[in-house]
């Protein structure tokens, strides 16, 4: 069975050279192609794709509040952003209302496909370029919210950079690809950190983050 693509992009000359990069690819079928995000919204419900490649900044509604739209309706959809902007704020944007991966629009047509296969699998895909993006934006907290956890809970550095991570939102596997780490490595970190926090799972401890370094 063919992985069912949707393309969301304004440019069309561009939408059309990826389906063209795609429809090399007997594995994948380009099922619709939207010009902006209320469009790409609308195809999900119509196609039913596996995947989105969805672009950041489209007329009438923008790529990150189109993949928000499409996940809170179809969560099982995968979305790609595949865009040629990597500011932090778009990156972090996108992931944190769903996206899977991130990827700029100068990647090889072999890693757009592989990246769409691996996507289908369930996996995260952030290129070393934007994991280190996020990264960088994961430690632009401030250094008064760090003491905070550090006095508050007795974390190390890397344990206060992750609850900071999960305090934002990321996910295991997002904090994982961002700090290059192991799945089971991000797993061990959180886990102590619901231990020194005496909590027993993502949500009580967000809630004891936020009452400790502020709302």
């Amino acid at each position: 069975m063919k992985i069912k693509v949707l393309l969301a992009d304004d440019q069309a000359i561009l939408s059309d050279g990826i389906a063209s990069v795609l429809s090399s690819c007997p594995e994948l079928e380009v099922v619709g192609m939207a010009k902006d995000g209320f469009e790409a919204v609308e195809l999900v419900k119509k196609t039913k794709p596996d995947v989105v490649l969805m672009d950041i900044r489209m007329p009438n509604m923008n790529g990150v509040i189109a993949t928000q739209e499409i996940k809170r309706g179809y969560p099982d959809v995968k979305v790609i952003i595949l865009t040629t902007f990597d500011d932090s704020d778009y990156i972090l944007g996108a992931i944190n209302n769903g996206a899977c991966g991130y990827l700029l629009k100068d990647t090889s047509a072999a890693a757009l496909i592989d990246a769409i296969k691996n996507a289908y699998k369930g996996d995260t895909i952030l290129p070393a370029k934007i994991a280190r993006r996020i990264a960088d934006a994961a430690r632009m907290v401030t250094s008064d919210r760090e003491i905070r956890l550090k006095r508050a809970f007795g974390f190390s550095d890397r344990e206060t950079e992750i609850a900071l991570m999960i305090y934002e939102g990321f996910t295991n596997k997002q904090i994982a690809a961002a700090l290059k780490l192991t799945d089971g490595t991000a797993r061990n970190y959180i886990s102590a950190i619901y231990i020194k926090m005496d909590c027993d799972g993502r949500v009580s401890a967000i809630e004891k983050m936020r009452d400790t370094i502020g709302r």
